[in-house]
């Protein structure tokens, strides 16, 4: 089923993405599963073509299309491969959108060319050990010491952190105020004295993708390091939040398309008691009902990124979306997985990799349990 969002610049945009793909990434992946990270030499690249910070002005040389649709050709060709471990869907749809909205003329012309061109890889610090979701929790603080912040703590579970040279960091300024009330964004930029990376954790999947601890023993960063307003930290979170859970609706949408391309390509050929798997009765059935449950999610994804584009994207839409869109993507998972049969269990067939890496969109970007209750306090409950 065809729908109306793309024009034909996204539709050329996207064979960009794919010859990049199929050059700097697809050849490499599987060392980069093997080391726990990509090179960082993928990251020039994807700045020399174009694709770090399509939504960035042209002076500070990016794309300067404000447009989400060019954001979401990336994530969706990339997550239709299930080459999710290149992070350039964290540094576009999350990290960007502070930088831009947030960040002085000062600060944007220090650190924006270089987002740009691959040369500053940027991570968003807000997980804690023990706190999750809970962003109200959080233990790491920032003291103002005259012209500079002294931050203390530890972060868990950060995407792009062992290769970021760029981290927003989510601490608490304001010791008085109440839960929300006295956190502040403060960027600590790579070398800072005290600042020091932990493992790149072993997660069961995305395993190129370099998911790291972070420490902080009195890391002075200087005042103008702060992003945005001072105590305002938890807003400007939840105003940026509805579009990191678009991305990963966008990511999990393009995976259950992968999926589905796959097994259909796998049922055709292999054979069992003497005919094609696809041949079956229960694999057309399970076939026919992902397919259609695909087409509506895309039908409605669709409607969420005009939305966005519109910036008419409320926090209660995003968040239905995302639980109901990354259920689908374990579910379509599990299902492709069992077409697949013993195989689908090795390593050696994508599906395997699509099981693994997938697990994780129903937890980060906030949990679907904390999604449902987003959804159902909206209605009044």
């Amino acid at each position: 089923m065809q729908t109306t969002l793309y024009e034909d610049e996204h539709e050329a945009f996207g064979e960009t993405v794919r010859r990049f793909i199929d050059k700097e990434i697809e050849p490499h992946y599987d060392a980069w599963e093997s080391a726990g990270q990509v090179d960082r030499d993928v990251w020039r690249a994807a700045g020399a073509a174009g694709l770090l910070g399509t939504d960035v002005p042209e002076e500070y040389g990016g794309g300067g299309m404000a447009d989400y649709r060019f954001n979401a050709v990336i994530a969706e060709e990339l997550a239709r491969r299930s080459f999710t471990g290149f992070g350039a869907t964290l540094h576009n749809d999350v990290v960007a959108p502070y930088l831009l909205e947030l960040a002085t003329d000062e600060q944007k012309q220090r650190w924006l060319p270089g987002f740009c061109a691959g040369e500053l890889v940027t991570a968003i610090a807000m997980t804690e050990p023990g706190t999750g979701s809970d962003l109200q929790s959080v233990r790491t603080t920032a003291r103002r010491e005259g012209d500079e912040f002294v931050i203390n703590g530890s972060k868990i579970f950060i995407t792009n952190g062992i290769l970021a040279d760029l981290v927003i960091v989510v601490a608490r300024t304001n010791d008085d105020a109440p839960g929300s009330k006295g956190l502040s964004l403060i960027v600590v930029e790579r070398d800072t004295p005290g600042f020091e990376r932990g493992r790149n954790l072993d997660k069961i999947g995305m395993k190129s993708q370099d998911t790291a601890e972070l420490f902080f023993d009195n890391v002075r960063v200087p005042a103008e390091n702060l992003l945005g307003e001072l105590d305002r930290g938890f807003y400007h979170l939840m105003a940026n939040l509805p579009q990191e859970r678009l991305s990963i609706c966008v990511s999990a949408l393009a995976a259950v398309e992968g999926m589905l391309a796959v097994t259909l390509d796998y049922v055709k050929e292999r054979t069992a008691f003497g005919q094609p798997v696809g041949q079956f009765q229960n694999s057309r059935f399970e076939l026919a009902e992902m397919t259609v449950e695909a087409q509506v999610g895309r039908s409605h994804l669709a409607a969420m990124i005009n939305a966005h584009n519109e910036r008419k994207l409320s926090a209660v839409d995003a968040a239905g979306a995302k639980f109901w869109l990354t259920r689908l993507q374990n579910d379509v998972a599990g299902r492709c997985l069992q077409l697949h049969g013993g195989y689908g269990y090795m390593n050696e067939y994508p599906i395997a990799r699509f099981f693994r890496d997938g697990r994780v969109q129903s937890i980060y970007g906030g949990t679907n349990e904390i999604m449902r209750e987003i959804v159902g306090r909206s209605l009044g409950l």
